[in-house]
């Protein structure tokens, strides 16, 4: 069994699709990516921190997944990290209504003992000195390192996050942030720009069009599987980075071939995420389902073919 450390939020959202709107639910980057590395056998914990306002019920979830909470800090008197966002009728596109940081402001994180030595380091989108700061904990190098960030950290901290990205395996960005990061409009050139500032690896998620996979001149692309209702697209590319890094943390496996069955992995989970709103979907998900799933992606991406 292979150890695996998730770095995230751990939060609540509010959310408004055209299907509905929630009050306050669990939400955070490290929840998604926790529940969604749960469907592995696989030993993971989560570092993030909370506010005196988050419900137990919540961390009794995590635990029930076998997720390690030990690294989760508690600020008894301070409020957990908030996110309200409003998607517009395409689902594509979304509005933040709200962002209150409050713990997250001050967050240092700190890595389990027992985990200093994780196989997998799985950093989720958080300010690029606090993923840096993980890496400078583990007293082992770990076999792979996957990162996720975002525009909003190319907007305020560009040099951070290339220091941070010089330093690992994994970068899973969407399209519209691989052009920013890199001023080129082709994916595949891209690709080949980022793979210069470090990474081996980079995965370019397209949301309802599915990933792409890039390794120096090797290239996959898993699609995602068209769904007849999304009621809610939040956490999916977390969600999809869960499986992803679950996937390899179970394998041990980090070459190119079996990356393309983590992407697959990945977007097969993420598209139960969508199904309901948060993380409803995934907090029940059985194994028999994801199997369903996986063979329809393998149906819908298989084919023979003569060529003539």
């Amino acid at each position: 069994m292979g150890k695996l450390v998730i770095v995230g939020t751990v939060a609540y959202d509010a959310i408004e699709t055209p299907f509905g709107k929630t009050d306050k639910i669990l939400g955070g980057a490290g929840t998604y990516i926790g529940l969604s590395a749960s469907n592995f056998d696989v030993d993971s914990a989560i570092v993030s921190i909370v506010g005196g306002d988050f419900e137990q019920k919540y961390l009794d979830l995590l635990s029930s997944k076998n997720i390690d909470i030990s690294g989760i800090e508690i600020v008894k008197e301070g409020k957990t990290f908030f996110w309200s966002g409003k998607y517009h009728n395409d689902m594509n596109s979304r509005d933040t209504l709200i962002t209150e940081l409050n713990t997250l402001e001050d967050f240092n994180p700190v890595v389990p003992e027992n985990y200093k030595d994780a196989e997998v380091v799985m950093l989720g989108n958080l300010h690029p000195l606090v993923q840096s700061s993980v890496l400078d904990q583990m007293t082992v190098k770990p076999k792979l390192v996957v990162l996720d960030t975002m525009n909003f950290w190319m907007d305020i901290a560009l040099e951070d996050l290339k220091n941070v990205i010089k330093r690992i395996d994994v970068i899973t960005i969407n399209d519209e942030e691989a052009r920013q990061l890199t001023g080129e409009y082709s994916l595949v050139v891209a690709a080949k720009k980022i793979h210069e500032m470090g990474p081996k690896y980079v995965v370019i998620k397209k949301g309802e069009h599915g990933a792409l996979l890039f390794h120096n001149e090797q290239m996959f692309y898993a699609p995602a599987l068209p769904l007849a209702e999304v009621f809610d697209p939040t956490g999916a590319g977390d969600t999809f980075a869960g499986g992803f890094a679950g996937y390899l943390a179970k394998t041990g496996d980090v070459s190119f071939e079996n990356m393309k069955n983590a992407v697959v992995y990945g977007s097969a989970l993420a598209s139960f995420c969508v199904e309901k709103f948060g993380t409803e979907r995934m907090e029940n998900l059985s194994h028999s389902e994801v199997q369903q799933r996986l063979m329809q992606f393998k149906h819908l991406t298989q084919f023979e073919i003569e060529l003539t």
